[in-house]
This record gives structure tokens, sequence and C-alpha cells, in this order.
């Protein structure tokens, strides 16, 4: 079965290397960005600027390894070295290396997005753009997060600091 996937825009952020590139957009949440999208996409941003956060689905063309393994240690459990399966954790060796960002909204402009929350390298494939909608997105009570409710990530943190 084919599935194609065509990218809507890039984004354009200070962060060029996966080792310092922070390890979720919610842990990084004053660093901006700007998305570019395609002209041929660009009527799709009307009324986008009504929304405080959006969601980000990206291609993660840029892996440190390839993927090897169902079961890895993710970037938060390196000090431990504990295993976990990839569906389990949020790393981007995957079958699909779809990255999924919750991002803050600054600005919506012609053909840019500007955005707080960066966590993708610099140049990283846009697949989709929607909005955030607490009805629908926010579970209710307090739902829990498996292992990482046992960790604890300070803003900014990057896989370099979790070495």
């Amino acid at each position: 079965m084919e599935c194609p996937l065509p990218v809507i825009g890039y984004v354009r952020t200070a962060r060029t290397e996966l080792d310092r590139t922070p390890v979720q957009a919610g842990a990084n949440r004053g660093e901006e960005g700007v998305l570019e999208i395609a002209e041929e996409y660009a009527e799709g941003l009307d009324g986008l600027e009504q929304f405080e956060y959006a969601w980000l689905l990206s291609w993660l063309d840029r892996p440190d390894r390839p993927l090897t393994s169902l079961t890895q240690v993710p970037y938060l459990l390196r000090r431990t070295q504990r295993r976990m399966g990839i569906f389990a954790m949020r790393g981007p060796r995957r079958p699909n290396p779809i990255g999924l960002s919750l991002v803050r909204l600054l600005e919506v402009s012609g053909t840019t997005v500007r955005f707080a929350g960066v966590d993708l390298l610099d140049g990283t494939p846009i697949l989709d753009l929607k909005p955030y909608v607490a009805a629908f997105d926010r579970p209710p009570g307090e739902p829990g997060s498996g292992w990482f409710d046992d960790v604890t990530v300070a803003e900014g943190t990057t896989p370099e600091d979790l070495a």
C-alpha cells in the first residue's frame, strides 16, 4: 500500500544538531521558530490566527541512527539505561519517523507561522498543521503518562544534557 505524504512546508529554527535540540516542544516553550508554508497551502492558514496552540506533524528526516530494534533507551532514561518499546516513547527512531509538537502560535501572516516551543531542527519537513482544541485534545482529569510521570524534564533539556 502506498501512502503519499506531501510536505506542506519547512520549519526554520536556530537548531542544527540533533543532540543539542530540546527533546520536546513543551520542554522549550520560550524558543521561537517559523513555519514556512508552501504557497499552494497558504490558503489553508485562514482562521488559524484565532487559535493559541497548534500541533505540528513533522517528518524527522535526520535521525541520529536507524531503527534497529523495537525497544530502545529513550533520551530521558539514558542515565538508567532502561529500555522501552518504541510505541511507549516519543523518540525519533520509529517505523515512520513522524514527530508531534504542540507549539504556541505567535503570528500567522501570509505563508509564515511564527511559533514558540522549538524541538525541531532547522529545515525539518512539516506534513501537517492542526489547531489544538481543548475540548477534543485535553482529556478529563489527570491522565497517567506511564514512565514519563517518574521523570523530571528541565526547560530546554537536550539529548546531550541527558548523555
